[in-house]
């Protein structure tokens, strides 16, 4: 094979995803790599949260009917965007190194979480960011914020929010630590991040002489992390219309997993934090997911989705 077609979003961040993996795949292969855009439904509907019009798929959909088509052989996304179950034919080929997993906050003019003053309008998309900070400080005003990372930052910067969450890996590999005064970085027992953010997660045709070529880019402690967080919401059949977070972390020769879920406002959540060893990491996200069914999370999602 002389050249690849990689499908991607036109967005800054999608497109310099896209770049990054491409150019890994030339400087380890000697191959053309050639980036084909396409506008996906999530980034034309921006004027309701995704929760309303279909979650996560929204912004893969595009970019599998491309590669399903033969006009492109894979796709990168942020994995935390790939659903559970992809369409025949084409296959998880592989996990990137993690980028800072995180939430932030990003203000002109507070330094902190602490620092809003009463009923501040804070932007965000996220059910499980906007669970989480209510818990935390329930006069916030949660206001939905879509569009790409730059246009967010601008309507913070026109003074629309007190504060913005995005994805702290958003903004490192966009490079925007600059172009904001204050960036706070939350500590994952404050927010507990989204399964597998940070990661990105190359979809690809499921022929063996695509995935050869793509098998430079996967990364070992990626790929078990995301093993958990992503069999967690698998079992609890939860994605964008559901407040959960699941982080899996390794340090040390450990893996502390944190998980969360619970109502949009705040009022009721269920967490847990857990410390196990990599022997103890096959079915653990189905093992972590059963223990908060037990404790009433099916129902307690239920009512979540009743609130949307």
């Amino acid at each position: 094979m002389k050249k690849l077609i990689i499908a991607t979003r036109k967005s800054p961040l999608a497109l310099w995803q896209s770049e990054f993996v491409a150019d890994i795949l030339r400087k380890t292969h000697s191959i053309e790599v050639h980036l084909e855009g396409f506008s996906t439904k999530g980034d034309i509907l921006l004027d309701s949260p995704l929760a309303k019009i279909g979650g996560k798929g929204l912004f893969t959909k595009e970019l599998e009917n491309a590669m399903l088509e033969n006009k492109a052989h894979l796709a990168v996304h942020s994995l935390k965007d790939v659903p559970s179950f992809l369409p025949q034919g084409l296959v998880l080929a592989a996990l990137s190194v993690r980028e800072d997993d995180t939430d932030a906050l990003l203000s002109e003019l507070y330094k902190d979480l602490n620092a809003l003053p009463q009923n501040a309008k804070v932007g965000t998309t996220s059910l499980r960011r906007k669970m989480q900070l209510l818990s935390l400080r329930p006069d916030l005003r949660i206001i939905n914020l879509r569009g790409n990372v730059n246009s967010r930052l601008k309507r913070l910067k026109d003074g629309e929010f007190d504060a913005i969450i995005l994805a702290s890996a958003g903004v490192k590999r966009l490079g925007l630590e600059s172009e904001v005064k204050f960036i706070y970085r939350f500590s994952k027992d404050e927010l507990v991040p989204a399964a597998a953010q940070g990661i990105l997660g190359i979809e690809a045709r499921d022929e063996g002489e695509i995935l050869a070529l793509l098998e430079c880019l996967n990364d070992e402690e990626a790929m078990i992390e995301s093993m958990i967080e992503r069999e967690f919401v698998r079992v609890l059949e939860g994605g964008c219309q559901a407040p959960i977070g699941i982080n899996a972390e390794f340090s040390g020769g450990q893996i502390t997993v944190r998980a969360v879920l619970g109502l949009p406002d705040g009022s009721e959540i269920l967490r847990e934090k857990k410390v196990l060893s990599k022997s103890e990491v096959v079915g653990f996200g189905a093992k972590l997911a059963d223990e908060f069914l037990e404790q009433g999370a099916r129902e307690l999602l239920k009512r979540a989705e009743a609130m949307l």
